[in-house]
């Protein structure tokens, strides 16, 4: 059985108690990275054996692993934050897990564009999760969908690109276009900015630096 544990975006009291139970009772933990997920387990006293599941080797691993969840072995994958599978490693043993019909157990959890989502102020009835935009082929492609949409869409933007990806939203959807950003949600500096996408272009790029911390951007729909 494979189990897709949520472990928290920030605050460690986020997780919740049935998924350390599982990382407890499971054969191994499968884990984007091994140091990330171990700070974790020694935080919450859990000995269960690691072994590591990231993007560079998922392709190449997911054989091997489903041949060991066949013999009758419990693996739990985690991300190093966050649902397994969002933007994260994941869908591949999933996918082949389901094939196989080999029993996957999905835990409740944090995930981090649902907070952002839900706390924007913006209407969330229907919306649009578009993770990662690509760097450059096809974004400015992804960038002219976004903005047509009649509905919520939020994104995933490195600290590093936040101002450049409000400008070019703001191209694309307008000045006066209404958003918001969202960073190091439920750690000690959360921050959750709504405005125009002009106001938060001019509030983030008068800032010396770069601006740290993990960032959805939820921007509202054209509708």
């Amino acid at each position: 059985m494979l189990f897709l544990v949520p472990t928290p975006i920030g605050n460690l009291k986020d997780i919740t108690l049935r998924a350390l139970d599982v990382l407890r009772e499971v054969d191994v933990i499968l884990a984007e990275d091994t140091r990330t997920s171990r700070k974790l387990l020694q935080h919450f006293e859990i000995e269960t054996p690691l072994r590591a599941h990231h993007a560079h080797n998922e392709h190449k691993a997911v054989p091997a692993l489903l041949e060991e969840l066949q013999t009758g072995m419990t693996m739990a994958l985690v991300s190093d934050a966050g649902t397994p599978g969002i933007s994260d490693p994941g869908f591949l043993l999933v996918r082949a897990c389901a094939e196989a019909e080999v029993p996957v157990v999905v835990l409740p959890g944090a995930t981090s564009f649902v907070l952002a989502l839900v706390g924007s102020g913006l209407p969330c009835d229907r919306f649009h999760f578009e993770g990662f935009l690509p760097h450059k082929k096809g974004r400015q492609t992804r960038l002219k969908y976004l903005a047509e949409l009649p509905h919520t869409f939020a994104l995933f933007e490195s600290p590093y690109r936040l101002v450049k990806c409000l400008e070019q939203l703001r191209e694309h959807c307008g000045p006066d276009r209404q958003a918001c950003v969202c960073r190091e949600l439920t750690k000690v500096h959360e921050e959750i900015r709504r405005d125009t996408l002009t106001e938060l272009i001019a509030y983030y790029g008068e800032g010396e630096g770069v601006v740290k911390g993990e960032i959805v951007i939820v921007v509202a729909g054209a509708g």
